[in-house]
């Protein structure tokens, strides 16, 4: 298990309930083998094209350190685009999207 965790990094969106009402939402990356989170941005106004520009700014802040990594784990939700997971198809990374969820 330790071995495949090396090579994971997952995305998920936080969000956050400001004092005054307004909700914000963060991107986070975790790195499975190091534990290392990395907090990408935060908008009150979450698109395709916010989400796609925090996979451009991770890619370019993650350097050559992501040849050690194979997966990008992530789930299902529309704010994620073609042009996201395409970010980390161009640096050798299969995108694996959670199962989807059984209706409620």
């Amino acid at each position: 298990m330790i071995a495949q965790a090396q090579g994971i990094i997952a995305a998920d969106f936080l969000h956050l309930d400001t004092g005054l009402g307004r909700r914000l939402y963060a991107l986070a990356f975790l790195e499975h083998h190091t534990g290392r989170l990395h907090i990408t941005g935060v908008t009150a106004h979450l698109t395709q094209g916010w989400t796609s520009q925090q996979a451009r700014d991770l890619a370019t802040d993650l350097g050559r350190r992501t040849e050690s990594l194979r997966f990008l784990l992530r789930d299902r939700d529309g704010k994620y685009s073609q042009t996201f997971d395409a970010v980390f198809q161009a640096d050798d990374l299969r995108v694996i999207k959670s199962a989807p969820q059984a209706p409620g």
